[in-house]
């Protein structure tokens, strides 16, 4: 994370907007860095998020934006107050003893932008370097620690902090299906069930018949 935090950093300083609806073509063989392929990435989502219509060939780009790497990698740093290790004659040693300690981590990405009129070559505006530095440190008192700092840290906490773009839906912890809506299961009964969940009554043939059968008189019927 130094390294790439280190690369956003620098990039955050420079302005794509004035390639904002124009062709632009990404020359990125002047890249040849530790994370190439993070600083490349980083580059074109700059280049996209400022407006820009990234093209695949030079010859179909209006602008050509030219980038270069000149310093991308890390080094550490380690200090502390205390006592040495001290070896006596004798076989004898007196231990280590460390009252504080600091351990610090340092990214750095320097990274060069030219741009240029794909067609006659003028370039737009004087270009330049962007430089940036990360750092990760950690302090230890007596032993007990670490107590964190830097631009590492802070990025953690920051992002620990932001919302997934989308509720995430957690899998259920019981098991159902819905039958496929192109091909309903049939009632075995053949009954019509009515959208209140009440069955029609239909009347029974020896019901009919019942009813047409009667005791009353000749005249009444």
């Amino acid at each position: 994370m130094l390294v790439s935090n280190a690369v956003d950093q620098s990039l955050d300083k420079v302005d794509f907007r004035p390639f904002a609806n124009r062709d632009v073509f990404l020359n990125d063989k002047y890249i040849d860095c530790v994370d190439k392929s993070y600083v490349i990435s980083s580059i074109r989502h700059r280049l996209l998020r400022g407006g820009a219509r990234l093209v695949s060939k030079e010859e179909e780009a209006d602008l050509v934006v030219e980038a270069r790497a000149g310093a991308v990698g890390t080094h550490s740093q380690e200090a502390y107050v205390g006592i040495p290790e001290i070896v006596l004659p004798g076989m004898v040693s007196l231990p280590e003893m460390r009252l504080m300690e600091r351990n610090n981590q340092k990214g750095i990405a320097k990274i060069g932008l030219v741009a240029y009129d794909a067609k006659t070559r003028v370039p737009l505006g004087a270009g330049g370097m962007s430089l940036a530095e990360s750092d990760d440190s950690n302090y230890f008192l007596l032993g007990v620690g670490p107590y964190q700092g830097g631009s590492i840290n802070k990025e953690l906490k920051e992002g620990k902090k932001v919302k997934g773009a989308t509720n995430i839906q957690k899998i259920p912890q019981s098991v159902a299906f819905n039958a496929p809506a192109s091909s309903p299961i049939a009632d075995p009964s053949g009954a019509l069930h009515l959208a209140s969940g009440q069955e029609e009554v239909k009347p029974k043939p020896d019901e009919k018949k019942s009813a047409e059968v009667s005791d009353a008189p000749v005249w009444a019927k």
